[in-house]
């Protein structure tokens, strides 16, 4: 089952494993151990990977995001929301497709589903609808040339 605690578990055996250098994440879809496939368990890990690798970007450092000029022109008792830095950088951050970060009345507008209950729905969506594009000429019969080859090395007959 897609919930709370999987989306907990998965983003840490995700996001620390990354911080630690490994370049492939394993396990994206499974539930119970691997015993499990979850197509929208599946949808959540991929975004949970993508918001990894926001992650493992950083932050950048410079004149631009510092914004000094912008602080010094609000002052200590101003806000940002009103500063055109602002508006042009907030969308540089981490921008989730399925995690809904609005206010609860705009979420409860929007039907109130969780998180699973969306990327169920988004993996149903997928596998009604996906077309994935053709293999390219000559692909399929490169495909069974090696694994006819292999066959012949193990001494498989096929």
């Amino acid at each position: 089952m897609s919930d709370a605690q999987s989306g907990h578990e998965k983003t840490l055996t995700t996001l620390l494993p990354a911080l630690a250098g490994a370049n492939m994440i394993y396990g994206g879809g499974m539930l119970e151990m691997g015993l499990t496939m979850s197509f929208g368990q599946l949808v959540m890990d991929n975004e949970i990977i993508a918001m990894t690798r926001k992650v493992l970007e950083g932050i950048p450092v410079n004149d631009e995001t510092l914004a000094v000029d912008v602080i010094k022109s609000v002052g200590a008792r101003g806000h940002f929301l009103g500063e055109e830095h602002t508006y042009k950088n907030m969308r540089k951050l981490s921008s989730p497709e399925f995690i809904d970060r609005r206010m609860r009345q705009f979420w409860d507008a929007r039907g109130s589903r969780d998180l699973g209950t969306v990327c169920d729905e988004k993996a149903r969506e997928i596998l009604a609808s996906h077309q994935p594009d053709p293999l390219p000429e000559g692909a399929h019969n490169s495909l069974l040339a090696i694994i006819a080859r292999r066959e012949e090395e193990l001494g498989i007959s096929g």
